[in-house]
């Protein structure tokens, strides 16, 4: 199953990025890239909700734990299908529903 597949049939998706840049602290609107993210460097925890495209850049939205004050609402669309930007799809997980 892919974090698409997932986010899509399961709901949120747990997921681990490297958030150690000013530009990710500052995040205000757009899709997000940061150039310098590196997929190994992951130091925070947040929450796949979702998936989209905005201006020809696929992205991930994404919910912060530093609440609504920060981002666009709390939130943040991070650059998808890109190299694993920022690491988002290092450590993912999400509840497996049994039968």
């Amino acid at each position: 199953v892919t974090q698409a597949q997932a986010v899509h049939d399961v709901g949120p998706v747990s997921v681990c990025i490297d958030a150690g840049h000013l530009s990710f602290q500052l995040y205000s609107s757009g899709v997000y890239y940061e150039p310098n993210c590196n997929p190994d460097a992951i130091n925070h925890a947040v929450l796949a909700v979702g998936y989209g495209t905005e201006g020809g850049s696929d992205y991930w939205l994404v919910k912060n734990s530093w609440g609504t004050g920060w981002g666009d609402s709390g939130y943040i669309k991070v650059t998808r299908n890109k190299d694993n930007h920022c690491g988002i799809a290092t450590q993912s997980c999400y509840p497996l529903h049994g039968h």
